[in-house]
């Protein structure tokens, strides 16, 4: 049963964060921890950067919700906006965006107007693009962050449609207006650098996005993009732009080092550990998601006893196709038990999945994979998506017990 996080379950899940370290996980070498970095965070989160700030929920924590809280919700941000180190809402009181670009005449609208409109809701997997590095790294060293399996959430963001937006604007847009690219108020810490923006094929952003002003029911807490975001169902984190303040309509991806350079993968596979350089002939931007499971129960290291065993976890793709099936194996992949599956409300949600599996005494081994309508999966063999920033990792993911 999911229920909210009561202390008993805080109090196991700081001990198995701290499991196996010199400080407890949840604490940034120089001892703040989340809840110091962040204000109303939990401090079992674990803290992979302080300056920018990169934080992971353990699973320990995220299995306990159907909707992730904002206070053990992941964090990663590429730049810093004064202020916004809290869960709290963001200051909106001139807070405006603009739409520009290939349009006849551009438009700049506040919040007040957009909290007038209709607005839409939709629950989606939040999940950064470099979710499960840590994975490939087991095959060559990769770029970023050591995330594991919790730089993911299942949230519920409420805002105005993009499409009901530009008609109620009235806003024509040219016919080379292919791309949608959006920036938000946040700046980059040096001068010289890139500031950070993300564009998006305009033809999923007009059936998808929202300019989301709710996060689960309260406005959108400042660290994760408020007063105004832009949502993507079914896209990586990194194109759900944080603090929205601009979109531009163009005909093409704009030529900012974050989308050329930085969040892509390569078109075709390459060895781990080859260099590669990204650019827009070579590679695919972090764009939708590649479909995945998580096993929430048991987790990795955890001792069981012998006999039935109660597995359990989620699923998720980009919303394109529903999720067909999601499979438990015991012996390596040779054989698979499938799992009973649960519908979510929206196909950009997480599905909940679980099964009972016969474990003898020893050591264990766990996998599950999940596919969908479209006949995609998960490879037994993750690595075979090795790229050097560790974006998108889907494998077949394993947790190892002992059995006694």
């Amino acid at each position: 049963m999911i229920t909210d996080l009561n202390r008993r379950d805080f109090l196991v899940s700081t001990l198995v964060c701290g499991a196996g370290l010199a400080w407890p996980r949840g604490v940034w070498a120089d001892g703040e921890n989340a809840a110091q970095l962040v204000e109303g965070k939990d401090p079992g989160l674990i803290v992979h950067n302080a300056k920018t700030i990169e934080m992971e929920t353990p699973l320990a924590l995220l299995r306990n919700h159907r909707l992730t809280p904002k206070k053990i919700l992941f964090v990663r941000n590429n730049q810093e906006l004064p202020g916004a180190r809290t869960t709290q809402p963001a200051k909106d009181a001139d807070w405006r965006i603009e739409l520009m670009g290939l349009v006849e005449y551009p438009r700049t609208i506040d919040l007040a107007r957009l909290r007038a409109m209709e607005q839409n809701e939709v629950e989606m997997v939040l999940q950064c693009s470099g979710n499960g590095r840590k994975q490939f790294s087991r095959a060559a060293k990769v770029k970023g962050a050591p995330w594991e399996q919790g730089a993911v959430g299942n949230v519920r963001f409420r805002g105005v449609p993009l499409a009901k937006l530009l008609d109620e604007l009235k806003l024509e847009l040219s016919p080379d207006a292919q791309l949608l690219t959006a920036e938000g108020k946040d700046g980059p810490a040096k001068p010289e650098d890139a500031d950070f923006e993300h564009s998006l094929p305009l033809g999923d952003v007009r059936r998808r996005s929202l300019i989301a002003l709710e996060m689960n029911g309260e406005p959108i807490p400042a660290v994760h993009g408020g007063p105004a975001r832009l949502v993507t169902p079914g896209y990586y984190g990194t194109m759900q732009v944080k603090w929205l303040t601009r979109l531009r309509f163009e005909s093409r991806e704009t030529f900012n080092h974050h989308q050329r350079r930085r969040y892509r993968t390569p078109h075709e596979p390459i060895a781990p550990g080859s260099d590669f350089t990204y650019d827009f002939d070579n590679s695919d931007a972090n764009w939708r998601m590649r479909i995945k499971s998580i096993i929430f129960s048991p987790l990795d290291g955890e001792t069981l006893a012998a006999g039935k065993v109660a597995v359990r976890g989620v699923a998720f793709n980009d919303g394109g196709a529903k999720i067909d099936e999601v499979e438990i194996s015991i012996d390596d992949g040779q054989t698979w038990q499938r799992a009973k599956l649960d519908l979510p409300r929206s196909p950009y949600a997480w599905y909940h999945w679980s099964a009972n599996i016969p474990l003898s005494k020893g050591p264990g081994r766990i996998m599950a994979r999940a596919t969908d309508a479209l006949g995609r999966t998960q490879p037994l063999d993750g690595a075979i998506g090795w790229n050097p920033a560790g974006y998108g990792w889907n494998g077949v993911q394993t947790v190892e017990v002992k059995v006694t």
